[in-house]
């Protein structure tokens, strides 16, 4: 139930007739503060345990869950990390004592907990585009361990640091398994977009393709240049790639979309079956329906865009209030 704070300042008498007796009782708010003091009233008046989240929603919206996706072929394994308050998803793929990121936030403390925790060093940073609904952990992570941090080059015109190109058709080899990540051109959601394939297994597809949409072209303010090229990618770059690569994307928009152990992918082959943005045969249909499906831009986009090429430097508090909100990379 939805009860603003200032209604229940003078007390909760009038609602306690809505609070089920069988279920156990969360009280959430934005920051915490307020949630404690309303679950203190309910639990003097009832009786009962009353919970509280701890940070508010400005902690749940910064959660990470790490869940495993599986091993690599000649070893190694890989984690998904779910941002269930946002829908993120990012990637950190291990091999012996080292590691890669892929599509890294900027809540790095987390990675760096679960690599110390894996006992790996975490030496190569991959974004598949320039982000534009959050900010990217990626350079923050290689400054901290002294690794490589790669961009596609087409995004990145206005970044104020260096990076290392990342290139169509380029191939990056690190650990005792020796991981292959191997970069294909797929421009659509940006110019630049890149997806990856890791040891011809899996293919993170970036914003590009999602398991229920496709990506949206007009992010940077150029959709009838992009759409385009979103719909090379999609119906000629990805069709030519092996089918049974396992899709994993950087974002969810669904809870549906996880699998019973929290996990969030597909077969590529399969989607071209069950996802209606890759069912579109006739061209000026499929630009129709993109240009007519756009949801409202990511809050405070052109911020975060900026931030990622390092142009703005805004404090933790201006980070976390320029992500709040879902995610809008889809095209709805």
């Amino acid at each position: 139930m939805n009860k603003p704070y200032f209604d229940l300042i003078e007390g909760v008498d009038d609602i306690l007739d809505q609070i089920p007796a069988d279920k156990e009782v969360l009280v959430v708010c934005a920051k915490e503060g307020s949630s404690i003091f309303v679950a203190e009233q309910l639990a003097e008046a009832t009786g009962r345990d009353i919970h509280y989240l701890e940070g508010g929603m400005k902690a749940w919206s910064e959660h990470l869950e790490p869940v495993k996706v599986g091993e690599l072929d000649g070893g190694g394994s890989l984690y998904q990390f779910v941002r269930l308050g946002k829908g993120c998803l990012s990637y950190m793929i291990v091999s012996g004592n080292e590691g890669a990121m892929i599509d890294p936030l900027r809540l790095v403390d987390q990675y760096d907990a679960f690599a110390n925790k894996l006992g790996i060093k975490v030496l190569h940073m991959f974004d598949t585009h320039l982000h534009a609904d959050h900010i990217s952990g990626g350079r923050r992570l290689a400054e901290a361990t002294g690794g490589t941090y790669y961009l596609p080059p087409k995004d990145a015109g206005e970044v104020t640091f260096k990076f290392e190109p990342l290139e169509d058709g380029m191939e990056v080899t690190f650990g005792e398994a020796n991981v292959r990540v191997k970069a294909v051109y797929s421009p659509g959601h940006t110019i630049g977009s890149t997806s990856l394939i890791v040891n011809d297994t899996y293919l993170f597809t970036g914003d590009i393709l999602f398991l229920d949409s496709i990506g949206r072209p007009d992010l940077a303010g150029l959709a009838e240049d992009w759409v385009g090229d979103l719909r090379e990618s999609l119906y000629v770059r990805y069709k030519n790639l092996d089918q049974d690569l396992l899709v994993l994307p950087a974002h969810f928009a669904k809870l549906k979309e996880l699998d019973d152990q929290g996990r969030v992918f597909a077969r590529l082959g399969d989607l071209y079956k069950e996802n209606h943005g890759l069912m579109i045969d006739d061209e000026e249909e499929f630009r129709r329906v993109v240009s007519e499906n756009l949801p409202p831009q990511p809050n405070s986009y052109q911020e975060i865009r900026k931030t990622n090429m390092g142009i703005l430097t805004p404090n933790k508090e201006e980070e976390t209030e320029m992500e709040i909100g879902p995610n809008r990379c889809a095209v709805s």
